[in-house]
């Protein structure tokens, strides 16, 4: 993978990473595209850039995460993480497993796209506006529902909004919440994927994350440059997205997920 290639997954990962049409199923779409090799490498490095994607949340919001009078902010965050990062454990060697199943993904994609387009129907009377009137109970329901995008193609983004709207959650609420819970989450497997995880354990040389990264200088090239651009790129992002949520609501998602969804099922299915 060169820089170019490098770039345009990050891209990818900063403009999709909080919309709820799955940066995952996207960044593996893009690579197949383009005709990358699904390296441990690679693998990494498209959940390793989404550090880059937390910090546009932790800049744009800059005054929630620094509002240290807030401590139950914390505490909503902290609780609400806790079943990703159970059940992220226990599964990952099968969520590994499903990366590289286009079709299925695929077919995620098209389910997922069916659901937004009634999501605004089932949802009609929201009755929490603003985080601070969100439980720690609704915040820890919230996270187990984020537990669905454990399968690719899902969109944690969209698992926790829609989460967060059967708690009452209006969409802008349960968007920005979902934000929020992406910040411990999202640091919480890339810390795991860069030092912890140990890749290719069933090949002849398996690395940890930052072995690999600093395995050459354009692995390190390439995974600065990719932060740095998933972090300018989904900074845009995030303000356009709550701009169109809160003006159209889920069904340009939906559609937007059925159209591609279908297009790569034929595409995978045919062509590959």
């Amino acid at each position: 993978m060169d820089l170019i290639k490098a770039i345009i997954i990050a891209i990818i990962e900063g403009l999709t990473e909080y919309l709820p049409i799955s940066s995952t199923a996207h960044m593996g779409f893009t690579a197949s595209l383009m005709g990358l090799e699904e390296t441990e490498f690679l693998k990494m490095f498209q959940v390793s850039i989404q550090f880059g994607a937390i910090l546009s949340v932790v800049v744009a919001y800059w005054k929630k995460f620094f509002d240290f009078k807030n401590l139950k902010f914390y505490y909503k965050l902290g609780f609400a993480v806790i079943p990703a990062l159970v059940l992220g454990y226990i599964f990952d060697d099968m969520i590994e497993a499903v990366l590289g199943n286009q079709i299925a993904i695929s077919s995620v994609l098209v389910l997922g796209g069916v659901v937004l387009l009634f999501a605004d129907k089932w949802f009609k009377n929201p009755v929490i506006n603003d985080e601070k009137d969100i439980s720690i109970k609704k915040a820890v329901t919230i996270g187990f529902w984020q537990c669905l995008a454990m399968m690719p193609g899902t969109s944690r983004s969209a698992a926790s909004i829609i989460g967060g709207m059967t708690q009452g959650l209006s969409r802008k609420a349960a968007a920005e919440f979902s934000f929020f819970l992406a910040v411990p989450t999202m640091l919480a497997v890339t810390v795991y994927s860069v030092f912890v995880k140990t890749w290719g354990k069933e090949t002849a040389n398996p690395m940890k994350g930052y072995e690999m990264i600093l395995e050459s200088q354009d692995h390190i090239t390439i995974f600065i440059v990719g932060n740095i651009v998933a972090f300018i790129v989904a900074l845009i992002a995030i303000k356009a997205f709550i701009g169109v949520l809160n003006k159209y609501g889920f069904k340009p998602w939906g559609w937007y997920r059925i159209f591609v969804g279908i297009a790569l099922l034929i595409y995978f299915y045919y062509f590959k």
